[in-house]
């Protein structure tokens, strides 16, 4: 069996490598002319690292990135709504990673290669023709049109998917709910003991802080994430069409709107911090919504391109190795390429639908919309704000639906 796979990113390559260590052969497509290690930081949770460790990559994911070690939520006044261990920590059996995309992707890529499954670059992605035993896909290759034949497609080619776009020719650009999200990495001392993570303020004016890497050049210090989000516009505006996470922030924009937040986090100076950093990306919140089917015969959706949801969580991509897993199970125990993705969409697109619309409502951080809510100016007790079944209920609901929850991952 062969598996042709448009899209050389996380979801692209975890496909590769999940399918390969399952005896299928695979081929991956990438639109862009090379590999590069592109974006800032990102989260994958244990039920994730799980996947990739099973892959032989847990000690390369050790040596670039930080193991997390405990999460806070808070309010902008830097009141604790919520703290946790997380990963190792919290006593799961894989960790929790903060990780530079790109590195994270050279990881990936790595070890595609070390397989003869390093992507064809400067492909893109038009059109497919599938028959009773093969599909074949279609590219455009230096304005030339090429074609490959394999037993199945999957369209990993993210927000933006080609493949997405002719099953829904009608669905349009994905669909910006008015947030705009500034990040960016920057080179610091360890706050606290240099494993954490902080979470910030309410869904529409947002820090997120957490350190990416140790290997840095100047002694003592690491490279740490941020992310700066603040309600700027109306659900549904142009700038959804810019879904992109190189776009380049607007500084003098970015200025504007801090000085409207008033945080308080003790150490953790927000306007420093982003003051501090040399190069600022903007990235609008953007999710597209649920479809009602991923697949036709033998070619199917994967990662964002089945389930573009908003970035909260830590779980976008982490969900893209799930579904890698997923679809590489139901093809090793099938004889049959379009029963398996039958059962492989069965399997996912449940569990991701709830996840969109669970991440639209805030996920787990909704916590910290719940006590903005009622107590905007801050609180005394936090028990008279918000009770502890209430908070258990939105952290272990979320943790439960996304399948990251201790037992789950331990079993």
């Amino acid at each position: 069996m062969k598996a042709l796979i448009i899209g050389g990113g996380i979801g692209g390559l975890s496909a590769a490598l999940t399918l390969h260590a399952r005896g299928i052969e695979t081929e991956i497509f990438e639109q862009s002319s090379a590999l590069g290690e592109l974006g800032v930081g990102i989260n994958t949770l244990p039920h994730a690292i799980k996947e990739l460790a099973e892959l032989g990559l847990l000690e390369d994911l050790i040596r670039v990135g930080i193991q997390t070690s405990e999460l806070t939520y808070a309010n902008r006044l830097g009141q604790t709504i919520w703290q946790e261990p997380r990963g190792k920590a919290a006593g799961y059996d894989y960790p929790q990673f903060s990780i530079h995309r790109g590195k994270l992707l050279k990881v990936l890529a790595d070890a595609a290669a070390m397989h003869g499954g390093a992507p064809r670059t400067g492909h893109r992605f038009t059109r497919f023709e599938q028959g009773p035993s093969s599909v074949t896909a279609y590219f455009d290759k230096d304005g030339a049109e090429v074609s490959y034949q394999g037993d199945l497609l999957i369209g990993a080619d993210g927000i933006h998917s080609s493949l997405r776009a002719i099953f829904f020719p009608g669905e349009g650009p994905p669909l910006w709910d008015g947030v705009v999200q500034w990040r960016g990495a920057v080179i610091k001392e360890p706050w606290k003991t240099g494993n954490e993570m902080m979470v910030a303020g309410p869904r529409n004016s947002k820090f997120i802080y957490y350190p990416i890497s140790n290997d840095v050049k100047e002694p003592g210090k690491q490279l740490v994430n941020w992310t700066f989000t603040i309600k700027m516009a109306e659900f549904g505006s142009a700038m959804q069409n810019s879904a992109d996470w190189t776009r380049i922030g607007d500084r003098r924009l970015l200025e504007k709107y801090l000085q409207e937040v008033d945080f308080q986090l003790g150490s953790l100076d927000p306007a420093a911090i982003i003051r501090a950093t040399d190069q600022i990306f903007e990235y609008p919140r953007c999710d597209r919504d649920p479809l009602p089917y991923w697949s036709r015969g033998r070619v199917t959706l994967l990662g964002d391109a089945a389930h573009a949801m908003y970035p909260v969580g830590s779980n976008g991509a982490s969900q893209a190795i799930l579904d890698a897993r997923c679809l590489a199970d139901c093809l090793a125990g099938s004889n049959s390429a379009p029963d398996a993705i039958a059962a492989y969409e069965d399997a996912r697109r449940p569990p991701t639908t709830d996840i969109i619309h669970r991440n639209r409502r805030g996920g787990p951080e909704q916590v910290i919309d719940l006590v903005e809510e009622r107590a905007p100016e801050g609180f005394d007790r936090l028990a008279d704000v918000v009770s502890e079944e209430e908070l258990l209920s939105i952290i272990k609901g979320y943790s439960t639906l996304a399948g990251f929850e201790k037992d789950q991952v331990n079993k």
